[in-house]
């Protein structure tokens, strides 16, 4: 299989999350509103996602160490299926935030698997760009899912988006059976919660791996205050219309999708660890700037638009190469260190979503803080602990 088509596919398993995410943001007013629930019980739903993929990633990853990539990868699609149909038919939002944690305990396994099994058959700067590739595949997903999600709101209402999610992730789950096995299970090696405690030790004791990790960790759970908050920003403050929102929403996947890709450039001449580094130091400058504007209000909509359009680009710098230099060291367990860059992510993001909810802001600034927060946190945390690049 080709490295284009191994993209294709490892694409698709990884476009759950922003799909299951971005698809149902503009629904989050009329969430609230059928379930006669305030805002912040219903980002609640956005949080326990959130936090559901940060602990089945705790499982998937030494599991797919001891037992290969494929069937755990399989568990956790079918999984992914069940629980979308069951978000469909929920009558509560209690029930809704139930349901979503399962669908994303599920959701997580298309994120371990692909990047244990690039991990498995690429060295560092090859993996840099199958990252971009794959980053291309999955940033079509956040400018197509709010857009679509807008118009199915509109003429078929919230359940029709969950039923759509099960009936993508089965037609994945048909593609993912010509995926190659990477990673051939280890036999008479008995796993133990010990023993995989002891393998997320030895990846988080790393100082190399750690500095990479938070460098992608932390822009990302910045990203996701920006996922909770927007709607209510732009829908409720600003008064942009619901199917509005998803064409501003998808011009900053544009930004992510560009960046992505001048990254195979960059590549033939740069280390990944230096344009990481860069990248890194450009979003927490752009992430400032946000700051004052979310305070100030200056240019209102287009302003804050134009503001979080320079902090999420060059994310498709950071996370590929963030995640290729974190992973380089780490072989053998690929799929727990896989798993341990993705926890602290969507620990990340289940906490800034939360904090949204919580702060339940009438203005821009509260996600605004988050966000530069979050991208100067980590643009400093990667100076200190993998050092100069």
């Amino acid at each position: 299989m080709s490295p284009g088509q191994l993209a294709l596919i490892f694409g698709a398993l990884t476009a759950f999350t922003p799909l299951s995410v971005d698809m149902y943001l503009p629904g989050l007013p009329a969430l609230a509103r059928e379930f006669n629930a305030a805002p912040g019980t219903v980002q609640l739903t956005l949080s326990s996602f959130f936090i559901g993929i940060a602990l089945g990633q705790l499982f998937y990853g030494p599991i797919c160490d001891r037992y290969g990539r494929k069937k755990p990868l399989y568990f956790g699609v079918v999984l992914f299926i069940l629980a979308s149909f069951a978000c469909a038919m929920v009558n509560s939002v209690e029930a809704l935030i139930a349901m979503r944690f399962l669908q994303a305990f599920g959701c997580c396994a298309g994120m371990v698997m692909p990047r244990a099994m690039v991990r498995d058959l690429f060295e560092p700067r090859e993996a840099a760009r199958v990252f971009a590739m794959l980053m291309l595949v999955m940033g079509v997903a956040p400018i197509l899912a709010p857009l679509i999600g807008g118009y199915v709101l509109i003429f078929f209402g919230w359940h029709a988006i969950f039923w759509g999610l099960g009936g993508y992730a089965m037609v994945v789950l048909v593609a993912a059976w010509f995926l190659p096995e990477t990673h051939r299970p280890v036999e008479g090696h008995t796993l133990s919660v010990m023993g995989a405690l002891r393998g997320y030790q030895a990846v988080l004791v790393d100082r190399r791996f750690l500095g990479y990790a938070l460098a992608g960790a932390l822009p990302i759970a910045g990203m996701f205050a920006y996922i909770a908050g927007s709607p209510f920003v732009f829908i409720e403050h600003f008064g942009l219309a619901a199917e509005k929102f998803g064409w501003m929403f998808g011009l900053n996947a544009g930004g992510f999708i560009a960046t992505s890709q001048l990254n195979g450039r960059l590549l033939r001449r740069y280390a990944p660890e230096r344009i990481a580094a860069t990248a890194s130091w450009f979003a927490a400058a752009a992430a400032l700037v946000l700051l004052v504007v979310g305070y100030t209000e200056a240019g209102g909509l287009y302003g804050i638009a134009a503001s979080l359009f320079f902090c999420i680009a060059p994310m498709g710098l950071i996370l590929p190469n963030s995640a290729a230099a974190a992973l380089a060291g780490h072989g053998p367990r690929a799929g727990t260190a896989a798993a341990a860059m993705g926890i602290l992510q969507f620990a990340g993001g289940g906490i800034t979503s939360a904090l949204i909810g919580a702060i339940a802001a009438k203005n821009a600034l509260p996600m605004a803080a988050i966000v530069a927060c979050c991208s100067v946190g980590g643009a400093v945390l990667r100076r200190v602990l993998a050092g100069k690049s």
